[in-house]
């Protein structure tokens, strides 16, 4: 399958003062980096939280992308209209109805509220899904055993597109929704989409990627917050997860952690977003 590279066609008009453009993200050139962020569904449940999150996230300079996800309000949103989410290692299963309220949990209620809270904060945000500008075309996952309906695995990020928006003081937000290049829309892994993001960008730039979520790290009992794993590498990861500390959601952003740095992505921490501000304090960094 061929895809063409999309490019975009934004003007360089002189940007307003709120949104003047940071004299770094000039060139894709630049040395400043990219800074990849996503966040979960516990910090988006929660209206303070968020709140916090994106006033500390709109302080960060330079190239900057969120992902975020938003699994606990498709729950609700399902059961509210009689459907029974369904979970397996921390991937969701995704049917036609299933499917019709992540695109609008995800895609519009979350997404948009999060653009209108950073525009709020002076950040020049556009929300996004994959299937906007092609920037993230995955393919229905075909497993031999489990069928997880209408999921998608990444297998293209357009990543000029990316990087023009970047150098244009955009600053992207995407939803875990992208598309198969064929006009179906799929449910992808929020975890999944900011690593395939942060890969494609290692390519030009020098990447961060950081997850937050409400705990201060990886733990290795789920009920301390002080067991905090400071530094996991694979031989660790591959213990905990048989031990079963590791479980649920966890499983995939790990992986998906270990793959990114595999791949190119510099540096990679699991956290609280405080971590954001101070580089002391407590997280887990990823190490191969």
């Amino acid at each position: 399958m061929t895809i063409q590279s999309q490019t975009s066609n934004i003007q360089d008009s002189t940007p307003s003062p709120v949104f003047a453009r940071n004299e770094a993200m000039e060139s894709p050139e630049t040395s400043v980096g990219v800074r990849i962020i996503k966040i979960g569904g516990n910090i988006i449940d929660n209206p303070q939280e968020l709140a916090q999150f994106l006033a500390d996230f709109s302080k960060i300079e330079g190239y900057k992308v969120l992902v975020h996800g938003g699994g606990k309000s498709a729950t609700k949103m399902a059961e509210s209209i009689g459907l029974t989410p369904q979970m397996i290692d921390g991937r969701r299963i995704t049917d036609a109805p299933m499917l019709d309220v992540a695109v609008m949990i995800y895609a519009g209620q979350i997404n948009k509220n999060i653009v209108a809270q950073l525009q709020a904060n002076h950040c020049n945000a556009i929300g996004f899904s994959g299937a906007d500008g092609n920037l993230i075309q995955s393919e229905k996952r075909n497993h031999p055993t489990i069928d997880y309906g209408f999921v998608g695995d990444v297998k293209y990020v357009n990543g000029e597109l990316l990087s023009s928006l970047l150098s244009n003081g955009i600053i992207p937000v995407f939803c875990a929704i992208t598309h198969d290049g064929k006009g179906q829309l799929l449910n992808t892994n929020a975890d999944t989409i900011a690593s395939e993001l942060a890969i494609a960008l290692s390519k030009t730039f020098e990447v961060t990627l950081n997850y937050c979520f409400e705990k201060p790290g990886v733990l290795q009992d789920s009920n301390d917050d002080s067991s905090v794993v400071e530094v996991m590498n694979k031989e660790l990861y591959s213990k905990l997860k048989n031990d079963k500390a590791i479980h649920s959601g966890m499983i995939p952003k790990l992986d998906n952690c270990f793959n990114s740095l595999a791949k190119g992505v510099q540096k990679i921490k699991i956290g609280h977003h405080k971590m954001l501000q101070n580089d002391d304090s407590v997280c887990t960094k990823i190490e191969l």
